[in-house]
């Protein structure tokens, strides 16, 4: 439901999606060109990413403070708004862990749990693409389901990891920082996951 301003909480929430999309290219970047990367500068183009995010976010948010009636509940459109951000918000700390835990190379795994990541984005941006016509649309719920299935490829690769991790690592510095970016990646899974399934309940209470 556009406005007379042409303002879209539609558009809005794919603005959301598509800088974490936009950060997790940018993860996946850094992680495939590591040896010869700027970290530092790749963490502040991140943040930079983010912080756009977030004054995307704030937009939405001073705008719906002025709404008279917005399209969906309010208090809808601030809790998707915010599982979005969590996915930039995640992305972000991946590259931050990686950094502190000052790595200096990057595993296979970590690689490949990132491609994971950036399909799960596509695939939420392709939800909220059909969002808005969600009346109409015959395909919301197959694009919903590719987030879940995404994120349940996701939890293999973490599982996988960690399990691997667990029985052939002895050093316990290395399974604490490795650890750590798991459960990093994981929590972006989960954040898209979170995203998908919270359009879904929208649908189901205003359908």
């Amino acid at each position: 439901m556009k406005k007379k301003s042409g303002y879209s909480y539609f558009d809005a929430f794919i603005e959301l999606a598509r800088f974490s999309l936009k950060a997790c290219e940018l993860l996946n970047q850094t992680l495939n060109n590591f040896d010869s990367v700027d970290l530092d500068e790749q963490l502040k183009i991140m943040h930079d990413v983010e912080h756009s995010a977030d004054n995307a976010k704030h937009e939405l948010f001073n705008r719906l403070a002025r709404e008279f009636l917005p399209p969906i509940d309010r208090e809808d459109i601030i809790h998707l708004s915010e599982n979005i951000d969590d996915v930039t918000d995640f992305i972000e700390d991946v590259l931050i862990n990686i950094s502190i835990f000052n790595f200096k190379s990057i595993p296979q795994e970590f690689i490949e749990f990132s491609k994971v990541l950036e399909s799960c984005c596509k695939a939420l941006i392709s939800s909220l693409t059909e969002f808005e016509n969600h009346k109409k649309s015959k395909t919301l719920h197959e694009k919903i389901v590719e987030v879940n299935r995404l994120e349940e490829q996701a939890d293999r690769l973490y599982m996988d990891g960690v399990r691997k991790l667990f029985s052939t690592t002895i050093d316990p510095i290395k399974i604490m920082v490795w650890k750590e970016v798991y459960d990093s990646f994981e929590k972006c899974c989960d954040a898209c996951e979170d995203a998908a399934n919270f359009i879904e309940n929208i649908v189901m209470k205003i359908s």
